[in-house]
């Protein structure tokens, strides 16, 4: 066994789990992240995967393989820093053993993450929110399931993995409705649930009690819905609602778009962005601030509360007199 694989085993079944007690999403991640470099360096060193060592981990192959996941695959800069943070923590982990790749392996750590732009918050209007909500067919068992699903999703902000780990003991319709879960950095929070959620979700127990497994939305046999199932659902929804609202057509819509949303509709609603941070699961209120940017309503009144005492509120309107306005100039 080389010493790449002793250190993948080391890492992966005592490291990662007993001594930094990593997340199964996180050692889900860093599992794919060796997976395909394995498979990247065999295609291009001709080395059969088992036969390649550490000394195949140069700063040019790992460099190599990161500007395929973005030029070939398609993968963004965050991607892309993710996957190189995945090998990094592995090496990190592999040095003390191996001083004899102690070059190789400091010169793969010394690779810089790639600098990201953040993008333009993408959230659905009112319209849309509702265009999307009223497209699953709710006379079917399905249809009725994702209505509650998205309307779930719309009102709590719910990230993608937190929506398919909920069971029934996750919800709470009596007095004080919420719904409790467990989200990114083993956080856990209890989000408020409204009465037209409870509604809802009182209707959808009713009938989903009768199917097997305890998960809250589940599939076919019981299973916990997958991240790429909901993204197929969503994407067929989003493709009735465009019938009636074609402006949501023209948004890139993903089960994260429906977090947005959330946020964007506390934001109008005038809550504080610490208590949108809190709602959301966020560490601080940096994540949460971004959620600003997108608002213009928000900038508007900026604009508006730094206005010279004698220009009047609102967005300039020229007189109608075209040549009369020329004149005066």
């Amino acid at each position: 066994m080389t010493a790449l694989a002793t250190s993948l085993q080391t890492y992966f079944t005592t490291f990662a789990r007993t001594q930094r007690d990593l997340s199964a999403n996180t050692i889900s991640s860093y599992r794919d992240t060796w997976r395909m470099l394995l498979k990247h360096l065999s295609t291009t060193l001709g080395t059969p995967v088992d036969a390649l060592d550490l000394e195949d981990l140069t700063a040019a192959n790992v460099t190599a393989f990161l500007e395929h996941l973005q030029h070939e695959r398609g993968n963004n800069a965050k991607t892309r820093n993710t996957r190189l943070t995945a090998i990094r923590s592995v090496l990190a982990r592999a040095l003390p053993d191996h001083p004899e790749h102690a070059a190789t392996i400091t010169q793969v750590l010394a690779i810089p993450p790639r600098r990201t732009t953040r993008p333009v918050i993408e959230f659905l209007t009112p319209a849309e929110t509702q265009a999307l909500l009223n497209a699953p067919d709710q006379q079917t068992w399905t249809g009725h399931r994702d209505h509650a699903l998205l309307l779930m999703a719309v009102q709590t902000g719910l990230r993608v993995s937190e929506i398919t780990s909920l069971t029934y003991d996750d919800i709470h319709l009596g007095s004080g409705p919420h719904i409790a879960c467990t989200g990114k950095g083993r956080r856990q929070r209890i989000t408020p649930l409204t009465k037209t959620t409870v509604t809802t979700m009182t209707n959808y127990l009713t009938e989903r009690r009768s199917r097997l497994g305890n998960a809250l939305f589940c599939g076919p046999h019981g299973q916990q819905l997958s991240r790429d199932a909901l993204e197929r659902r969503l994407a067929r929804h989003v493709s009735t609602a465009t019938t009636t609202c074609p402006s949501i057509g023209a948004k890139h819509v993903t089960m994260h778009t429906l977090r947005h949303t959330a946020a964007m509709n506390l934001l109008a609603a005038g809550v504080d962005v610490s208590v949108i941070a809190l709602w959301l699961g966020h560490a601080d209120t940096h994540s949460t601030a971004a959620y600003l940017h997108a608002d213009m309503a928000t900038k508007q009144a900026a604009l508006d509360r730094t206005r010279p005492p004698d220009v009047t509120p609102g967005t300039y309107q020229p007189a109608p007199d075209l040549l009369a306005w020329l004149t005066a100039l």
